[in-house]
């Protein structure tokens, strides 16, 4: 059974830091391309960041959060480093996995997690 197990989320002041951390298992992700993707209040769920298959470095972030979040990935763990936190970065964060697409459309992606809330306080 494919999983996606996010984690790392919870409840801190604008200004500060988080950081999130998705674990997979069931089967071989080092092809495939791990995103983060959120959904605030009322909202529905956008790109946030990517990045390409182990052994490549290429990454994407959205606009919102260039300059602020690092996605990084080891093994099977896929980690969203997140800085300088604003309160429109609360959000449901979801992890994913793509085999074949484009990385900021939602509906390429073929597992998700389950979700981890972040709150950022003002």
């Amino acid at each position: 059974q494919v999983q996606l197990v996010e984690s790392g989320g919870g409840l801190v002041q604008a200004g500060g830091s988080l950081r999130l951390s998705c674990a997979a298992s069931g089967r071989t992700f080092s092809t495939y391309v791990m995103g983060w993707f959120r959904q605030a209040p009322g909202k529905e769920r956008a790109f946030v960041a990517a990045i390409g298959w182990s052994g490549h470095s290429t990454t994407e972030y959205a606009d919102s959060v260039k300059g602020r979040f690092t996605i990084s990935r080891e093994d099977s763990m896929v980690y969203l480093q997140m800085e300088s936190l604003r309160p429109e970065d609360t959000a449901v964060y979801y992890c994913a996995a793509l085999n074949v697409g484009t990385w900021v459309r939602e509906e390429d992606y073929e597992y998700w997690g389950q979700g981890t809330q972040v709150t950022v306080s003002s």
